[in-house]
């Protein structure tokens, strides 16, 4: 199948890849080509421009990489079913409002699930499916595999700075697990109290509570966690971009933090869960490094790859390795262990280095589309929260927060507020704001939905 399309091969012209990529572009936004039409295989539309495939093939990963296209293994690459096409406004036209389906996700905690490696998912299944003994398929060591915890030692070494060792890692079935694993043990030890961020994430508090710990509420500021005026057996903190104001804790306050943690006996619960998309310069280390005897770490591929994979990891003291052990063990006897080798096998073949290279250019075009558009459309909201994560908060200047969100849902529109997650009751409103799932070039509309709502003003 042919392509409209052409090359301009005159002296002075753009790259070959850049006009390609401007044409099919100019093509997706305009409608001509409609979300879900197959795109000609690479080595068809080269030959039909006489330009190398190599050129094509960059071409088309590009715009993947951005939203536009859907390139997966064993079917043609096809235009995305971005959300401002022309059939998805007649779909959803403003009068359905009110019983309206979720139109726009901004929830902030959702990744692009759309983005998870499937074809390299597949072929390391398949790798390690062959591979594996009988005997794996056991119930194993409730730690987890030595394969995944010996590659996550590897990696978290190479990436985040954490000081570690295998056998002080314990694999759980998701973040939460991790946490109330830990906070169990804490009680068992004769703890009493865990601080947590407020605002912060909701299942700080709820862990303390469930383990018969009294949680006590830290606050966080511009700097991070203020832990100045806390007493309590651990604390819980989002370092890297805290959650949900998307601040990062102060290095001044991390040495300090530490201290503290030493001076007191105290464990610092450390939450590193979206680490990886830092878009403006390069992370810092975790906390973990800085002191591995006092900082219990918590890892999670929810993020990176996919919540439903349900693995997360705790990095622990070596005081507290194996009792955390022997509470997973209690718990549920491990993690099942085929995604725990296919997962080890996709960090050891750098499977995950590369995934991350692509979704971190994904987030952060969205994110820079996404505040754009608010600065244009809503120049009155302040937008808080470092170049990181997969989330933003817009602080606005009045309003009930609680009527306002509930209006965005009749509207098809999914966020939360600011004080969902322990903001004062008498702060001004703010909405918590994920951009994960909003395409580049859909920002515009995404954000003009949402100050249709806001106009509307029957939440105030």
């Amino acid at each position: 199948m042919d392509l409209q399309v052409s090359i301009d091969r005159t002296p002075g012209a753009p790259a070959l890849r850049e006009q390609l990529e401007r044409q099919l572009l100019g093509a997706i936004r305009s409608g001509a080509l409609r979300s879900g039409v197959a795109l000609p295989p690479s080595r068809s539309l080269a030959a039909q421009l006489g330009i190398s495939r190599g050129v094509v093939v960059a071409a088309y990963d590009q715009l993947a990489a951005e939203g536009f296209l859907v390139v997966r293994r064993g079917d043609r690459t096809r235009i995305a079913k971005l959300p401002d096409s022309p059939e998805e406004s007649i779909a959803h036209p403003r009068s359905s409002w009110p019983t309206a389906p979720i139109r726009w996700d901004l929830a902030p905690s959702s990744p692009d699930l759309s983005a998870f490696p499937r074809s390299e998912w597949v072929t390391a299944t398949n790798r390690v499916l062959r591979a594996m003994p009988d005997a794996a398929l056991g119930y194993g060591d409730p730690r987890g595999t030595m394969e995944l915890r010996t590659a996550l030692a590897d990696y978290l070494g190479r990436v985040r700075g954490v000081l570690t060792h295998p056998d002080r890692i314990v694999i759980t079935s998701g973040s939460r697990q991790a946490l109330s694993l830990i906070c169990r043990v804490l009680a068992a030890q004769g703890a009493r109290r865990v601080a947590h961020e407020s605002p912060g994430w909701r299942l700080q508090r709820d862990a303390a509570l469930d383990a018969g710990l009294e949680p006590i509420a830290a606050p966080v500021d511009a700097q991070g966690l203020d832990h100045s005026n806390v007493q309590a057996d651990a604390i819980c903190v989002t370092p890297a971009h805290q959650f949900p104001t998307g601040v990062a804790l102060a290095p001044e306050r991390r040495g300090v933090l530490v201290a503290w943690a030493r001076e007191h006996a105290a464990l610092i619960i450390e939450d590193d869960y979206d680490s990886e998309f830092r878009y403006d310069r390069e992370p810092i280390g975790a906390l973990q490094g800085l002191a591995p005897d006092a900082v219990a770490y918590i890892g999670t591929a929810a993020k990176t790859l996919a919540p439903g994979l349900r693995i997360a990891w705790a990095v622990l003291p070596e005081r507290l390795a194996p009792v955390v052990a022997q509470a997973k063990s209690r718990a549920d006897r491990g993690t099942p262990v085929i995604e725990q080798l296919v997962l080890a096998d996709f960090i050891q073949r750098g499977g995950l280095d590369r995934h991350l290279r692509r979704t971190r250019l994904r987030y952060r075009r969205r994110r820079d589309a996404f505040v754009a558009a608010l600065g244009e459309q809503l120049p009155e909201a302040r937008v808080e929260g470092i170049a990181a994560g997969l989330h933003i908060v817009a602080h606005l200047e009045y309003g009930d927060e609680r009527a306002l969100v509930a209006a965005l849902r009749r509207a098809g529109i999914s966020a939360e507020g600011l004080k969902e997650h322990g903001a004062r009751h008498d702060a001004a409103p703010a909405l918590v704001l994920g951009y994960a799932n909003v395409p580049e070039a859909a920002a515009p509309a995404a954000v003009s939905d949402l100050v249709a709502v806001l106009q509307n003003g029957s939440w105030r």
